[in-house]
C-alpha cells in the first residue's frame, strides 16, 4: 500500500504539476487514467467525479491580531495538479471569502479560470439599523450579491449557485431560477451542512422538503463511509428526482482516517482499484449511483493527486459497499474532544448606555467567513455569532461583552473614536483563542 505520507515523499518536487503518468497510474493501481464522469440529471451534462475545495490556510495561534493570509501559491499548484488530471468542478462553499478569493486569483494567474465549473454560496445579510430587528434580505438584495460577484470575479455568470436549506431558501431559489433564466446563472443547488455530531431528521427534514417542492439542479451534505445518514432518504429521493448529488466531507470531515490508522487496507480493495485508504472513502461514496461529484478539499498537490486516484478506474458493486461499510464500523469510534478549561471569571457587570451601544451596531466578519451580528434592544446589545441563536449580551466594560454561553466579545476602536472590528475571545483546548473580526457594516 502507498501511504498518503509516503506518497507526499515520493512527490515529483516542489513547484511542480503532478500528472498520473502511466507510472504513477500503475504504482495506485489505475488502468485507464482518465476521471469517470457522471452526467447532471437535469441537463445531461458531464463532469469528473472528483472536485477540488480550496480553502483559506489555518487560522491565526491565539494571540494578538493576526490577520489569515491568503495562499494563492498553494491554492495554484493544487489546481495545476487538478486540472492536469482532468478535474473540473471547484467548489468554494466551505473556504469561506479568503478560500474562494485565493482559487479565484490562482486560477486566473494560471489563466483557466474558465476551465472550471465553480460552485458559489450566496448568503445575503440585509444591513442592520440601530435598535431594530435584524431583517430578512429581500430579493433585489440576493439580485444584487450574484451581480457583484460577477462584476469582482470578471465572468458573465456563475456555473453553480448553492444557497443553504433555511427558512429563506425559497426566496433565494426564486431569484436565482429567474437569473438562470436570463443567462447569469446556470444551476442552481441546495446544501445543508451536517457536522458531527451528526442530526438525523431535523437538518434533512427541509432539505429534503426542498428537493421535493423546488426545481433545483443539484442537493449537497455530507456522505462518507464513516457517516452513512443520507442514504436511507436524501440519496433515494435524488435518484427519484433527478436531481445532482454533491457529497460533501467524503473523509467524514478527517475522522475515518484516524479510524483507520492503525488498520492495513485490505487486499480486497485492488479489487476496485483502491490503493489507499483516501481511494477506499472516496470508491464508496462515488459507488452510490446518486452521487455525481465527491467534494475533496485540500491545500496539498499531492493530496489531491492522490484523491482524483480515487476517481479512476473500477468502482465496488453493492456486495463490496456492504464489506466496506461493515469493516470500517469495526474501527475504533473518534476520540471524544478534550473540553475545553471553565471561563474565567465573568468579572463586574456595567451600565452601557443606549447611545454607546448603537456604535455597535451591524455585521462583523472573521477571515473565514464567520460572521457575528449585533443590534441594540432597549438597554442590551443581542449578538448572532455564526449560525447560533441570538443572545442578549453581558457588558463587563464600555468595550468588553460577554456572551451568556462564554465568549466574549472585545470591540476596537480607532483614535477618533470609530468602531473598527472586535475581538472574538473563547476558550479552546489550548486556552484563550482570539479571532479578529471586521466590521463590514
Amino acid at each position: 500500500m502507498i501511504s498518503r505520507r509516503k506518497f507526499i515523499g515520493t512527490s515529483l518536487g516542489a513547484g511542480a504539476a503532478l500528472a498520473l503518468t502511466p507510472e504513477w497510474l500503475h504504482a495506485f493501481g489505475q488502468s485507464g487514467g482518465k476521471l469517470i464522469q457522471r452526467a447532471i440529471p437535469s441537463s445531461g451534462e458531464m463532469l469528473p467525479v472528483i472536485s477540488f475545495g480550496p480553502r483559506p490556510t489555518a487560522p491565526p495561534a491565539p494571540g494578538p491580531f493576526k490577520p489569515m493570509p491568503t495562499d494563492v501559491p498553494a491554492a495554484r499548484e493544487v489546481l495545476k495538479t487538478f486540472i492536469a488530471n482532468g478535474g473540473r468542478v471547484v467548489d468554494v462553499l466551505h473556504g469561506g471569502p479568503i478560500g474562494e478569493q485565493s482559487a479565484r486569483t490562482a486560477a486566473d494567474e494560471l489563466g483557466v479560470q474558465d476551465k472550471f465549473l465553480w460552485t458559489t454560496p450566496v448568503n445575503v445579510t440585509a444591513p442592520v439599523q440601530p435598535g431594530s430587528p435584524i431583517p430578512k434580505p429581500d430579493p433585489a438584495a440576493v439580485r444584487a450579491h450574484i451581480e457583484e460577484k460577477l462584476a469582482r470575479f470578471k465572468v458573465p455568470r456563475i456555473e453553480l449557485a448553492m444557497v443553504g436549506a433555511g427558512a429563506d431558501a425559497s426566496m433565494y431559489l426564486a431569484v436565482l431560477r429567474e437569473m438562470k433564466k436570463e443567462g447569469r446563472v446556470r444551476y442552481v443547488g441546495v446544501h445543508a451542512l451536517a457536522p458531527p455530531p451528526y442530526p438525523t431528521e431535523a437538518t434533512f427534514a427541509n432539505l429534503a422538503s426542498i428537493m421535493r417542492d423546488e426545481q433545483i439542479d443539484f442537493a449537497a451534505t455530507d456522505y462518507s463511509v464513516g457517516w452513512r445518514g443520507v442514504e436511507e432518504k436524501i440519496l433515494p429521493l435524488a435518484l427519484e428526482r433527478k436531481i445532482g448529488f454533491l457529497a460533501y466531507f467524503p473523509f467524514d470531515r478527517g475522522r475515518v482516517f484516524t479510524r483507520a490508522s492503525s488498520t492495513p487496507l485490505p487486499e480486497w480493495a485492488a479489487e476496485f482499484d483502491a490503493k489507499t485508504w483516501a481511494q477506499f472513502f472516496l470508491k464508496y461514496v462515488l459507488s452510490h449511483p446518486a452521487v455525481i461529484v465527491a467534494r475533496t478539499g485540500t491545500t496539498k498537490a499531492e493530496h489531491m493527486l492522490d484523491n482524483i486516484g480515487g476517481g479512476i478506474g473500477r468502482l465496488p458493486n453493492e456486495a463490496m459497499r456492504k464489506r466496506m461499510a461493515q469493516l470500517v464500523d469495526t474501527f475504533p469510534a473518534t476520540p471524544a474532544p478534550t473540553p475545553p478549561p471553565p471561563p474565567p471569571p465573568p468579572g463586574p457587570v456595567v451600565a452601557v448606555s443606549a447611545a454607546v451601544l448603537d456604535r455597535y451596531v451591524g455585521e462583523y466578519q472573521g477571515a473565514s467567513g464567520f460572521t457575528a451580528t449585533f443590534r441594540r434592544e432597549g438597554d442590551k446589545l443581542i449578538a448572532k455569532p455564526g449560525n447560533n441563536p441570538e443572545a442578549p449580551l453581558i457588558a463587563r466594560t464600555e468595550t468588553r461583552f460577554q456572551d451568556p454561553r462564554g465568549p466574549f466579545f472585545e470591540f476596537q476602536i480607532d483614535a477618533q473614536g470609530k468602531v473598527t472590528g472586535a475581538v472574538l475571545e473563547q476558550q479552546g483546548a489550548q486556552g484563550v483563542q482570539k479571532i479578529p473580526l471586521e466590521r463590514k457594516k
